[in-house]
């Protein structure tokens, strides 16, 4: 497993998605822009439209995956909320954002009532607050 994780270092890197493929469509891209203006014909216009559907295929196909997980971090503390909380709690799951329960999934299952409250009479707003007032963290290593 990886090191015990924080906020300070929870964010997740993909090499071959972050630093291999993304910085190569860019490049692809920025190339074939470059081309086109500098000689144009319709061969690189070709060219500059095929790359731009490259661009926009991989970022769209990232994205896919982010919404896919979003889903299932808002089920799986669907689940967890019925099993931990008190029913007065669980029962106002949907009335916190999205955004929210994704960062609210780092609380250990001890501290996340009085998260879960603080949230819901609007204490903590923001992701970042959320997962600052977590004492207890709980790491997530299987993102995508």
């Amino acid at each position: 497993m990886a090191e015990q994780q924080t906020y300070a270092n929870h964010t997740r890197w993909y090499p071959l998605v972050h630093f291999v493929i993304f910085p190569l469509i860019v490049i692809n891209l920025i190339w074939a822009i470059v081309c086109t203006v500098m000689y144009f014909d319709w061969f690189r216009v070709q060219y500059l439209i095929l790359s731009m559907g490259t661009a926009l295929l991989v970022f769209a196909s990232r994205q896919q995956a982010l919404i896919v997980q979003d889903r299932l971090i808002r089920f799986e503390e669907r689940v967890r909320y019925r099993e931990i909380l008190p029913v007065e709690l669980s029962s106002r799951f949907d009335e916190i954002d999205v955004n929210k329960i994704i960062a609210l999934r780092f609380a250990s299952d001890a501290e996340l009532a009085g998260l879960v409250q603080q949230v819901l009479e609007v204490k903590l707003t923001t992701s970042k607050e959320i997962k600052m007032a977590i004492k207890d963290w709980k790491g997530d290593y299987l993102r995508v």
